[in-house]
């Protein structure tokens, strides 16, 4: 199946340097695949993987080794952001 795969901020370097313009790309995923699963292969730090949103709905760390997706699914990722 397929979903889209964002990635925001500082994390948009762990995307394929094809994908960083657009910060997002294709992937073609298992239905037993879990958020954490699908994120894995990109390295990207724990720490930095703070906000996860699956259609626009928050996805709390607790749940992400056992959340999986639908086809056509909108996985996204933000860092921590600091603003003042």
């Amino acid at each position: 199946m397929k979903i889209t795969f964002k990635l925001f901020a500082t994390l948009t370097d762990y995307l394929p340097p094809e994908a960083r313009r657009a910060n997002q790309l294709e992937l073609e995923v298992a239905p037993t695949d879990s958020i954490a699963t699908i994120i894995a292969p990109f390295g990207m730090p724990p720490k930095l993987v703070h906000l996860v949103l699956v259609n626009g709905r928050y996805v709390a760390p607790e749940v992400r080794a056992s959340t999986t997706l639908v086809d056509g699914d909108v996985l996204a990722i933000w860092p921590p952001i600091a603003g003042g």
